[in-house]
């Protein structure tokens, strides 16, 4: 296993301060060992961390780090892995990089003339900085519901800008109800029945004590979409003008596969053709976690489980075949 990160915990080591799961410690587990029981209702940013860390050393996965994949080519049925410490080869590959390193932001008119801060919610780290400043968060995501809690007790002002408006799941809803959509899909799946998960609303915000009292406070009020970003602030698209210090960009990210762009297809989100977790156009290599392409809620911890125990098999039959010359 190679990992860019310094420690393990994958993109955790970079959440903010006091972000938590959307679920309890049970629903927020890998494979094998239960996430130990949490302080407070939702695991808090160090105890995940401590958990993976665990987690490692527990099943002493042969991990090297920190070592970046810069690219990757394949010849003679051989994977050739160009790194920041030296080659490594294989005969079957899993990527398994997520989203952190590929933050999104929109390309809105005027976006380079603002003359204050801009950050993506990938690097925010405290509302400390930002103390009476001005802020408006951007995107209607659970991270953006999120960090505009964490800011609104420090900031001078802090407002809301969504594409649509935001949705809120019931406050007796959690991570829980993805753990069981997930188990109801899969095992649906393993009887060759149709399971629509269309209609769930999963991406709707989930009411975590933090932004339940936000909600309650009537701080979550969008303010509407953005028609321009001026040098001071926004120009929305009913006409109104609001000026602000910062802007954070809560609007997700892509995938981080650019070390996959001379190998194989992909496309401006960084996706890749897959079946299940499988290349289509290139064989030998599985990509892991990044989402509903590779799996069903495979982007979270509870989820992953399945899409990778799928992996393994296929690839263990690979190497099999490979083994025999075909």
């Amino acid at each position: 296993m190679l990992d860019a990160q310094e420690d393990a915990g994958g993109a955790w080591q970079h959440g903010w301060n006091s972000l938590t799961t959307f679920s309890p410690a049970q629903y927020s587990s890998l494979p094998g060992w239960l996430m130990p029981k949490s302080k407070g209702p939702y695991p808090t940013r160090d105890e995940v961390l401590d958990y993976l860390q665990q987690y490692e050393d527990r099943y002493k996965f042969p991990v090297r780090r920190p070592i970046e994949v810069q690219d990757v080519a394949r010849k003679n049925n051989l994977f050739h892995l160009n790194t920041s410490r030296g080659l490594y080869t294989c005969r079957a590959l899993i990527s398994a990089t997520g989203t952190w390193q590929a933050p999104y932001i929109p390309d809105i008119p005027g976006r380079q003339n603002f003359s204050g801060r801009q950050l993506h919610s990938g690097t925010y780290q405290s509302p400390t900085p930002f103390r009476k400043k001005r802020i408006l968060v951007i995107g209607e995501g659970n991270s953006g519901a999120q960090i505009l809690a964490d800011l609104a007790p420090y900031a001078a002002a802090v407002h809301w800008a969504t594409r649509k408006t935001p949705e809120f799941l019931p406050e007796d809803v959690d991570g829980r109800v993805l753990f069981n959509v997930a188990s109801a899909k899969y095992y649906a799946e393993q009887k060759g029945e149709v399971f629509d998960t269309s209609k769930l609303n999963l991406g709707n915000i989930v009411l975590v004590p933090t932004i339940r009292q936000a909600y309650h406070n009537g701080l979550l009020v969008s303010r509407g979409k953005i028609a321009r970003i001026t040098s001071r602030g926004i120009i929305w698209q009913d006409g109104r003008t609001d000026d602000y210090d910062v802007l954070i960009w809560c609007t997700g990210f892509h995938y981080a596969t650019t070390h996959l762009q001379g190998l194989v297809p992909r496309d401006h989100k960084g996706r890749i053709n897959t079946e299940g977790t499988r290349a289509i156009d290139t064989n030998g290599l599985w990509l892991v976690g990044y989402g509903n392409w590779t799996g069903f809620a495979s982007a979270t911890m509870i989820g992953v489980g399945r899409s990778a125990r799928q992996t393994v098999k296929e690839i263990t039959s690979f190497l099999g075949n490979s083994s025999m010359g075909s």
